[in-house]
Parts: structure tokens; C-alpha cells; sequence
């Protein structure tokens, strides 16, 4: 089974910067792009970016454009999530998966999540 690992998380000051790492194992061939969501306390789990696993695409949520910035490393098989001027409503677990289709934003169109890293962002 191919399997996700999210690092990274922590606590920051409004304003801060942190980055998130999304590691895979057992194989991916099969899968078009790696997303990035996010589920803060009493809310829905929303749709943060994504980006191909060659690279070549890659989307963002409204909220986070322009502040965050999705990346791939192919050789290290991990996907990363520099976050910028991180606000209070930043706050939450963030989650990566894996997806078939280039832009998905649903979370019915991705699978073989990992575990979530907490991102808390005080003000």
C-alpha cells in the first residue's frame, strides 16, 4: 500500500512562516497529483493546493494564494507546503493525498491520506 507522512507542523506567531513535508512509500505510479488539505476545529476539511506529481501543474485554494507555495521533489519523493504570513485562521490539521486527476479540488477525488500535522498560528 502506498502510504503518506506529513511533517512539519507546529505552532507560530501571526506573520510566520512554516513548511510542511508530505513523504511517500510504496509507489505512486498510479497517481496524478499530490494534494494539500486542511480541517480546522468545528469546520469542514477544505481544499488548500495541489500540484502533479511531474510537477508541470499546479492549483491553490483563494484563501492561500499568494502565501503559500506547493512544491515537489521527485528524487526524495516528498511534496512540500511553505506557508508565509501565516494568519490565525491558518489554523489547523493539514493533510496530504494522492489524486488521479490534474485540479481536483474534492476530497472524493483523492485517497491514501496521510495522518494530518497541526498547524497552530497564534495572534
Amino acid at each position: 500500500q502506498v502510504q503518506l507522512v506529513e511533517s512539519g507542523g507546529g505552532l507560530v506567531q501571526a506573520g510566520g512562516s512554516l513548511r510542511l513535508t508530505c513523504t511517500a512509500s510504496g509507489g505512486i505510479f498510479r497517481y496524478n497529483v499530490m494534494g494539500w488539505f486542511r480541517q480546522a476545529p468545528g469546520k469542514e476539511r477544505e481544499f488548500v493546493g495541489s500540484i502533479s506529481w511531474n510537477g508541470g501543474s499546479i492549483d491553490y485554494a483563494d484563501s492561500v494564494k499568494g502565501r503559500f507555495t506547493i512544491s515537489i521533489d521527485n528524487a526524495k519523493n516528498t511534496a512540500n507546503l511553505q506557508m508565509n504570513s501565516l494568519k490565525p485562521e491558518d489554523t489547523a490539521v493539514y493533510y496530504c493525498a494522492l489524486g488521479g486527476i490534474y485540479g481536483a479540488r474534492r476530497i472524493g477525488e483523492y485517497g491514501n491520506w496521510g495522518q494530518g500535522t497541526q498547524v497552530a498560528v497564534s495572534s
